[in-house]
């Protein structure tokens, strides 16, 4: 397996665990429980998840401070692996 695909991998998965984190920002499990679960087992485990669990009532959000914190996280670890890519930080 190549340095690429697995670059690849890794971003389509923080992106879809993103993705299951900003649904999950509408529903009682919130946007960082639901990014976490994505990340941890797979963006399908946690899309059932948050699926499963309550809707907030129209117009709220449940970010939390966990939501924060891996969001910096994950567009953190966006830019390590772009400078990877590049070149611009050796392996």
């Amino acid at each position: 397996m190549g340095p690429t695909l697995l670059i690849f991998g890794l971003l389509t998965g923080s992106f879809a665990a993103a993705l299951v984190g900003l649904l999950g920002a509408r529903r009682r499990i919130g946007f960082g429980w639901a990014f976490f679960l994505s990340v941890l087992f797979t963006p399908l485990v946690g899309l059932i998840v948050c699926l499963l669990s309550d809707k907030l009532p129209d117009g709220q959000r449940k970010w939390g401070c966990l939501g924060s914190i891996l969001a910096i996280i994950t567009i953190a670890l966006f830019v390590f692996l772009a400078l990877m890519m590049v070149g611009a930080i050796a392996a």
